[in-house]
């Protein structure tokens, strides 16, 4: 810092330093949730590594998210949450937050990534499941879709749609996560199994 005004200061840049974004990335689809239930499930993503979030309009959500201005205010919280958590996490990546999509505009995501609904009926283990990644982020398979259903669990008819698309039920463990917490969960296993935690600058 080298001068201070009374609205301004004036700083001189003594070093840069880069830092990679994680691979392979990890993009959220969290259904609606009623209450501040849903900004605390994206603060504590954004708090533990996840690249992006899409706000999914899922059957069972009792939030809406109806188009028009209390959609709006609705999705300008998800997205202010997540900008006030990556400064106190001191990211250095700011995850997007997109606009609320459908179940079928998800399905359609599913394609080219390694999609991973977390399900209480699976009987797959995430650490299983993330086998499929290549060793080598760069070598295709880039991203990660997980999917965290709403308070009332996913409809029989939209894990059908999604396990269509390519995506694959999973479980973190033998207890039932509420849907505010369970992405955190899963983003922690993400980064221990995978190369996301050995992160470097450059």
């Amino acid at each position: 810092m080298t001068a201070v005004g009374r609205d301004s200061l004036q700083l001189r840049i003594l070093g840069r330093r880069r830092v990679p974004q994680p691979r392979p990335t990890v993009t959220l689809a969290q259904a609606l949730i009623k209450g501040d239930r849903g900004e605390l499930a994206v603060e504590l993503a954004t708090e533990a590594g996840v690249d992006a979030v899409l706000p999914w309009r899922a059957a069972r959500c009792v939030a809406r998210w109806e188009d028009g201005p209390r959609g709006d205010k609705a999705l300008a919280r998800w997205r202010s949450t997540a900008l006030a958590a990556t400064k106190q996490s001191r990211r250095p990546w700011l995850p997007e937050v997109t606009e609320p999509l459908s179940t079928q505009a998800l399905a359609a995501r599913c394609a080219g990534c390694l999609a991973l609904v977390l399900h209480e009926a699976a009987t797959t283990p995430i650490a299983e499941a993330l086998r499929a990644l290549p060793p080598d982020p760069e070598a295709g398979l880039g991203e990660l879709l997980l999917v965290v259903g709403p308070e009332g669990g996913i409809a029989d008819e939209e894990l059908e749609l999604l396990c269509a698309a390519g995506a694959r039920p999973v479980r973190l463990g033998p207890q039932v996560l509420r849907a505010s917490t369970a992405a955190t969960v899963a983003l922690g296993a993400i980064g221990a199994l995978t190369r996301r935690w050995n992160g470097h600058t450059e």
